[in-house]
């Protein structure tokens, strides 16, 4: 049977989650990519894990008309899926087209278009956010005439990894933070919308449409303001039964059940409310982590729901896992000098992994954003504390080096 993955950039989930999974479940795997040659190097460089390499097809994949055509053109598939938050629309309609599981297109683009997200969760009575549309090129002087809540957030309507997410104080910063992000991004809308106080938190889920599992969720540390870059995440095996129960009825809103699902959301007075709707697995190596400390095929059972299978009633998931990833950041731009070689020990109960995500002597613009991520450090046992020390102790015994 063949499975076909769409892909833009290279990532850790597909090159070491999907991909050696796929080929576990004796899958042909066909990656249709608009990036052929970075997945190229990226195969060279790390073999995918696999006894044999995927085939890799040149294919505008943010086209879902482009990517049926190459589909159809080459072998008959017995699946269609992406991981990418930028495709997730084009895999499902491709997947319908076809005739095979899927996703719902609809909620695919609810759950990508976030200010399509916010108007269906207030008219299905599920939570109303203030929020307003800059639409590509107006002129931001257009929200002038708005009661625009302060603080209040801008983002790109369609963005992912905190790119661009800034807050803002009042109407001046307001119009400058918005002219600023449209000369950045040119031809994209932007989100104008209320902010949300309270802990942020991440629910994640695994649903066959009739089944969905709780696989639990992490609390996230972000940078201070004006950005929102995710440094800490911490796994929480299960979070009160009232909050989950209010996100996946939010989630039920807007008909997300398929699949993986990471949902962000911030908790204030037992009130929970979504930041975001992912419909994919969670990234930067969260989904790796959880695989390993739930002691769980987690990979093929997100592929088995695209082939149609149901998943089981009782996933045989591990409960006393504890984990913490710490995500080492530039704090200025310029060139990497001097930074840890990726290391791997147990000791005291707990796994360690260090995972860098720049080579020493790139160089690099500060961005403000998860792309200024120099490395991942995750750590799972079944202590708490003795995680967080095994964490701290490796970031205080090692160091990053920016040079101007």
């Amino acid at each position: 049977m063949r499975l076909y993955v769409l892909a833009r950039n290279p990532t850790d989930s597909v090159s070491e989650g999907f991909l050696p999974a796929a080929r576990r479940l004796g899958l042909d795997v066909t990656l249709l990519t608009d990036q052929p040659d970075a997945h190229r190097r990226r195969e060279g460089a790390h073999s995918f894990g696999l006894p044999a390499s995927p085939e890799i097809l040149e294919c505008d994949v943010r086209d879902f008309r482009a990517v049926i055509s190459r589909i159809s053109a080459h072998h008959s598939p017995g699946a269609v899926f992406t991981n990418s938050d930028h495709l997730q629309t084009q895999a499902a309609l491709a997947a319908a087209y076809f005739g095979l599981p899927g996703k719902d297109w609809r909620a695919a683009l609810r759950t990508k278009d976030k200010a399509q997200m916010r108007r269906h969760l207030a008219a299905a009575g599920a939570d109303t956010v203030w929020s307003a549309e800059l639409p590509a090129g107006q002129d931001p002087a257009a929200l002038g005439a708005l009661d625009v809540p302060f603080p209040c957030v801008v983002k790109p309507r369609e963005g992912v990894a905190s790119e661009d997410v800034v807050l803002v104080d009042g109407p001046e910063q307001l119009m400058r933070r918005c002219a600023e992000t449209q000369a950045r991004r040119p031809g994209e809308a932007l989100v104008v919308e209320e902010y949300l106080p309270g802990e942020l938190c991440t629910l994640e889920t695994l649903g066959d449409g009739r089944l969905r599992h709780v696989l639990g969720g992490f609390r996230t540390e972000v940078s201070p303001p004006p950005h929102f870059i995710e440094e800490r995440m911490t796994f929480v095996p299960a979070h009160p039964q009232p909050v989950v129960a209010q996100v996946l009825a939010q989630l039920d809103a807007l008909g997300v059940g398929f699949g993986a699902c990471h949902t962000e959301f911030v908790v204030a007075e037992g009130r929970a409310r979504l930041i975001e709707v992912n419909y994919r697995a969670i990234g930067d190596q969260c989904d790796l982590l959880l695989a390993q400390l739930l002691d769980i095929p987690l990979f093929e059972h997100i592929l088995r729901t695209h082939l149609g299978e149901p998943l089981p009633a009782d996933l045989g998931a591990r409960t006393d896992g504890r984990a913490r990833l710490d995500y080492p950041c530039a704090r200025s731009s310029g060139t990497l000098t001097a930074a840890p070689d990726a290391t791997e020990t147990t000791a005291g109960g707990v796994r360690l992994t260090y995972r860098p995500l720049r080579e020493v002597g790139e160089r690099h613009e500060l961005h403000g954003t998860n792309r200024d991520f120099l490395g991942v450090v995750r750590a799972t046992g079944t202590d708490q504390s003795a995680v967080d020390r095994a964490v701290a102790d490796f970031l205080a015994e090692h160091h990053w080096e920016i040079t101007p």
